[in-house]
């Protein structure tokens, strides 16, 4: 009977200490993920004039919601971002594909890039582009792909 006992005590003390790794990992994953989704803009802001872009963004971007699967469950990101990303990757290939026929509406190749240079209070001049439509586009279609591989995957499991 008393090991038995004890058996119980360890075991509570076990599922105490993962209670713990879990609060450490859930805590320090909230300040972690307003980092990468930082430099997930950064890198898909940079990408028209410097490596980046919406590829590499939406990779980032979408570690971001994988970290916060590890650290949390899937019903509370579910809760906490309630958005089907399956449409999210829909979308952003609508986004890709309207902005090589915009190009075509004016007579220009199939997603030939244009730009403009305009001035914003606070910012000054700056050039805004169709690429940077593109890069959006991209950028979702890798998040909601990547974000929908995971999904399925931790659901097989």
């Amino acid at each position: 009977m008393a090991s038995l006992q004890l058996l119980n005590i360890e075991t509570i003390k076990g599922l105490v200490n993962l209670k713990i790794n879990e609060v450490i990992l859930q805590s320090v994953s909230k300040i972690v993920v307003f980092i990468i989704l930082t430099l997930a803009l950064y890198l898909f802001f940079a990408g028209h004039n410097a490596p980046g872009g919406g590829f590499i963004g939406g990779l980032v971007l979408a570690s971001s919601f994988v970290l916060l699967l590890l650290a949390f469950d899937i019903e509370t990101v579910k809760q906490g971002i309630p958005v089907d990303f399956k449409h999210v990757a829909t979308t952003g290939a609508a986004i890709v594909l309207l902005t090589g026929l915009g190009s075509t509406i004016f007579g220009q190749p199939f997603l030939k890039q244009t730009f403009v240079n305009v001035e914003i209070p606070f910012f000054g001049t700056t050039e805004l582009t169709t690429i940077t439509l593109f890069e959006t586009g991209v950028a979702l279609t890798v998040v909601g792909v990547v974000v929908t591989v995971i999904l399925s995957i931790s659901e097989d499991v």
